[in-house]
């Protein structure tokens, strides 16, 4: 039999108190709105749940039975009340993050590093994946929001941009140092072995639609399945490649890998920031993007 919730809080908190007049108090209603409320509890299980006497109430072995259940029913929203508020003050919850290896290392771990510090209880898991197939993660439901490679499109997936990439055409110093030195034109990349990812991802389209927009079609030696594995063989030589420049400062730095000043150079793009429209965040996750830059 369901019954109204309010008839159970009196229920409850009249045995818990052993008195009507201090279940009122604690209820902040009348006395006689508890002896009424008991009433149609009473009624509603077809028998009295209370003993009544001068000096307050006890409970009959039906009260007793009742209030096993009751008690637990209780607990159980107090640890749903404490739990949620624990999870609004970040020291408890979880976020589910999707993201491609290079945008882990270069974008989220140093992030995450300090997010980590700040919020410690908070339990963080990162799922490695594509742009595309960070993308239908979200739309699945199985993170929580995806670290993208921009620019991106999806109707259900509202996109921020985060931080600026600029990609850059670089090689291996010991090879192509001396083409360094002055403008490098895109259309002159046919004469040179040509290092570029595997086509399906966000960034291999990007420079596609760049090359293509300024009459050029990039036909590319090797094709390789990550960035990190593009300025291996970058430093070893094989070739020219696309880097976004954040991404190889110590290389460049060091004098290992050299920039060619590409005319017209590639735009710039951005890091992206993946939502589901419509879908809430919860405070551990909104509180992380709140940080990111």
């Amino acid at each position: 039999m369901e019954n109204n919730t309010e008839w159970y809080r009196v229920f409850y908190w009249t045995a818990k108190l052993g008195s009507l007049t201090k279940a009122a108090d604690r209820l902040h209603i009348t006395q006689p709105a508890v002896s009424h409320t008991l009433k149609q509890l009473e009624g509603s299980f077809g028998g009295p749940l209370f003993f009544r006497s001068a000096r307050g109430v006890s409970l009959t072995a039906e009260g007793e039975a009742l209030f096993h259940y009751v008690e637990q029913a209780f607990r159980m929203l107090e640890l749903g009340e404490k739990t949620m508020a624990e999870m609004r003050s970040l020291s408890h919850g979880e976020i589910s993050i999707g993201a491609s290896d290079t945008l882990c290392k270069h974008f989220l771990l140093p992030r995450l590093e300090k997010f980590h510090r700040d919020y410690p209880d908070i339990r963080i898991r990162v799922t490695n994946r594509t742009t595309p197939e960070t993308l239908a993660l979200l739309k699945e439901g199985a993170i929580d929001f995806g670290i993208v490679n921009l620019p991106a499109s999806d109707d259900k997936v509202e996109f921020r941009e985060s931080v600026v990439l600029q990609e850059c055409l670089v090689g291996g110093a010991a090879a192509y140092a001396g083409l360094a030195v002055e403008p490098f034109p895109l259309g002159r990349l046919s004469e040179y072995p040509l290092l570029l990812l595997e086509p399906g991802g966000s960034t291999r389209r990007f420079l596609d639609g760049y090359a293509e927009a300024n009459g050029v079609e990039l036909k590319p030696e090797f094709e390789l399945g990550s960035l990190d594995l593009l300025v291996q063989f970058a430093l070893s030589g094989f070739g020219l490649t696309f880097m976004a420049r954040s991404y190889i400062e110590e290389e460049l730095a060091a004098g290992k890998l050299v920039e060619l000043p590409l005319v017209p150079p590639p735009p710039v793009r951005h890091v992206g920031i993946a939502t589901l429209k419509g879908v809430p965040l919860s405070a551990a996750a909104k509180r992380f993007l709140n940080e990111l830059s």
